[in-house]
């Protein structure tokens, strides 16, 4: 007996379920610690999905997304160009790379270096208005991750801060994998510790984009503003 054969049909409503799940999950670890309707931006991650794919979860509502391969994210982008959507970059940036982020993004969650802040903000069409930045902060010092230090983050914000064509917005981490919640929680925690002093001392800093699949309660819980969602929106990779 052949396999039953899947139909967009299908398709589009496993699509609507998970995107459900998750929307509710967000609602509901939200109103645990009682923070207002609103506060937590979902960023649906799409990286290797394709402009269907996409066109599919924003028509359910969707209207942010996350990207890490700039030239992948372009073409999408040109091809859903008839859609009102907010893109976020999410992943490491090469300086040769920036002009087409400058060009075609809302957002870039992994600043981590004063040059290619500079470039951005170099290379941003002024029609489009300020490119919206946060200092990704490496938190626990992996040597295999992207991040400037806790140490070295007030520095780096500070000359950001500078720059005509970008927003100082926030911060980002992407911290060690771990299914202990109360180990999550300290972690997010030290985030949210490190954009209070930075507020502290006068930096319009209101965003943090914390939180993915598997830490996103946690993450909602010290005050993530963008949660960066991929798979259980989008269902396991082929």
């Amino acid at each position: 007996m052949k396999p039953a054969v899947r139909t967009n049909i299908d398709c589009h409503t496993d699509l609507a379920a998970r995107y459900s799940q998750v929307c509710s999950a967000i609602g509901a670890a939200r109103k645990r610690i009682s923070r207002p309707e609103g506060c937590v931006t979902l960023v649906a991650v799409s990286k290797t999905r394709s402009a269907d794919e996409v066109r599919a979860v924003a028509s359910l509502g969707q209207r942010d997304f996350g990207e890490n391969q700039v030239q992948e994210a372009v073409d999408k982008i040109h091809l859903l160009a008839d859609i009102a959507l907010s893109w976020h970059f999410i992943g490491t940036i090469q300086s040769n790379k920036c002009r087409d982020i400058a060009a075609n993004f809302d957002w870039v969650h992994s600043i981590d270096r004063f040059k290619i802040a500079r470039r951005l903000s170099q290379m941003r069409p002024q029609s489009r208005g300020p490119l919206n930045l946060f200092l990704q902060v490496n938190l626990q010092e992996e040597q295999t991750k992207s991040g400037v230090t806790a140490d070295n983050l007030e520095d780096l914000a500070n000359s950001v801060l500078t720059l005509p064509h970008v927003r100082l917005c926030g911060l980002m981490a992407i911290p060690k994998p771990t299914t202990d919640f109360d180990t999550q929680r300290r972690v997010f925690r030290r985030l949210s510790e490190l954009q209070d002093h930075l507020r502290s001392k006068g930096l319009p800093l209101d965003c943090l984009s914390m939180g993915m699949t598997d830490d996103m309660d946690a993450a909602i819980a010290e005050g993530a503003t963008h949660v960066r969602i991929g798979t259980a929106i989008f269902g396991p990779r082929q």
